[in-house]
């Protein structure tokens, strides 16, 4: 089954551009996941396992190496074009 998840990360430092730009880049590392991402979150789309884990590894990961950090996330059972515009 595929899923689709908005994530957005909100870094508790002043300094908030590196560890968002560094989250992006270690989810653009999968393959497998499709992402797309614009000024307010970035967009995944993939099997339903595969973003999950994927999610899990990077949030954990980024906590561990920028501290503190707000993830806010949307999910939708299925795939979404994230090329769509309206």
């Amino acid at each position: 089954m595929k899923l689709t998840a908005e994530i957005s990360m909100y870094p508790l430092k002043d300094s908030y551009i590196d560890p968002i730009e560094w989250f992006i880049n270690r989810v653009d590392s999968y393959p497998n996941i499709e992402r797309k991402t614009n000024a307010m979150a970035t967009q995944v789309c993939g099997e339903y396992a595969d973003v999950m884990a994927m999610l899990a590894t990077e949030m954990q990961a980024a906590h561990e190496k920028w501290g503190k950090a707000v993830f806010v996330a949307k999910f939708i059972g299925g795939e979404l074009n994230l090329s769509h515009t309206q």
